[in-house]
């Protein structure tokens, strides 16, 4: 699979998401990398996804000015499941699913509860 194509179905997920997540999400940009660096992997586990930033529910009266959180997907740990098309397409929406959800203010535990 090229980038132009994982950043395609990347995009639908994003179009996807339910109208009020898209109205909830704020200062949020949504990238796609190759592979994870040893830092944002420091299991070596194949990450998939990675939120970086203050979620939604964390955020205080006074925030502003800040850089936008980061959602990144990797494109290659999802390519080397090495998934049937219609599998893949239904793991990239879960990844940006969790990632949008971390976002949100919902915690490992929760999306474990939620099947994500």
């Amino acid at each position: 699979m090229k980038r132009a194509e994982f950043e395609q179905l990347v995009d639908e997920s994003l179009e996807d998401l339910p109208s009020w997540v898209g109205q909830a999400m704020d200062n949020l940009h949504v990238v796609v990398e190759d592979w994870p660096t040893p830092e944002q992997d420091s299991h070596g586990t194949g990450l998939l996804g990675l939120y970086e930033g203050v979620n939604l529910h964390d955020r205080a009266s006074g925030y502003s000015g800040f850089l936008p959180d980061r959602i990144t997907l990797f494109m290659g740990p999802h390519l080397e499941l090495r998934l049937p098309p219609r599998r893949l397409r239904a793991q990239i929406r879960k990844t940006v699913l969790h990632e949008v959800a971390h976002h949100l203010g919902i915690d490992d535990a929760r999306l474990d509860e939620l099947g994500y």
